[in-house]
């Protein structure tokens, strides 16, 4: 019997043409810059302080030129608490005993090293949610903004948007730089930008798009099954619950 089904490749579906100059170029040349943000601790921000972050977002986006997308990018993924008690860290104590030269300090010294083995022992294997946050700052053109699903490339006349030039990637680049200045300015919240090899990844360490189908925060990712369709996306036994505002 003669297999009818049509087969297709990952790489043909993917939507992501490239990664140049920590820019993540899309098949439509769409430019967008990742950014890694760490955001404050649950329960430590007053109202006041809510709202002066409200008020750096809210200037931060008006930097933005037209047709600009703003994607913030939750990760929670529950997994298993791994003590972090080195060699080094306990002989980092035992140097700093050494060098204070008084007996106050050994016990100390001994009593911070029991409690934090034992605190390490305590939590070991119990599971946790780990949290990661990521935002992307999307350029992309009026044509593109007003798409419908049964667009065609075939429909108009350039692949490649009439917008879409060296000027409008150097004006959103710049603007993309502002938006980071003035949310780390606020103080409350820290925006790295994500260079090409972090998004890309290495041959040593995973980037953010194995990471991302791995559904994965850790440095080594495997090749899971992966089973992607219209109301679900699971890796392994991982599923993506996805909420949009």
């Amino acid at each position: 019997m003669r297999n009818v089904m049509k087969a297709s490749t990952l790489e043909s579906k993917f939507p992501l043409l490239a990664v140049e100059g920590g820019c993540i170029i899309s098949k439509d040349a769409d430019i967008t810059a990742a950014f890694r943000v760490e955001l404050p601790e649950l329960f430590t921000v007053t109202g006041a302080e809510y709202e002066a972050m409200h008020a750096a977002w809210c200037k931060a986006v008006k930097v933005l030129p037209e047709y600009s997308v703003v994607l913030k990018q939750d990760w929670f993924i529950r997994e298993r608490y791994r003590p972090e008690v080195t060699n080094e860290a306990e002989a980092g104590v035992s140097g700093s005993v050494r060098q204070e030269g008084k007996r106050r300090g050994q016990i100390c010294g001994e009593q911070a090293s029991f409690l934090s083995r034992s605190y390490e022992r305590h939590f070991n294997e119990r599971p946790f949610l780990n949290h990661a946050c990521f935002l992307y700052l999307t350029k992309t053109t009026k044509e593109r903004a007003r798409m419908q699903s049964d667009f065609s490339t075939l429909c108009r006349g350039n692949i490649i948007p009439k917008e879409v030039n060296r000027e409008s990637a150097t004006k959103f680049l710049e603007a993309a730089e502002q938006f980071e200045r003035i949310l780390n300015d606020s103080g409350f919240l820290t925006f790295v930008r994500l260079t090409g090899d972090e998004i890309t990844g290495t041959a040593d360490c995973p980037g953010l798009l194995e990471r991302y189908f791995s559904l994965s925060l850790s440095e080594t990712t495997s090749l899971q099954d992966i089973e992607l369709g219209a109301e679900v996306l699971r890796v392994g036994n991982k599923r993506v619950c996805l909420h949009t505002l």
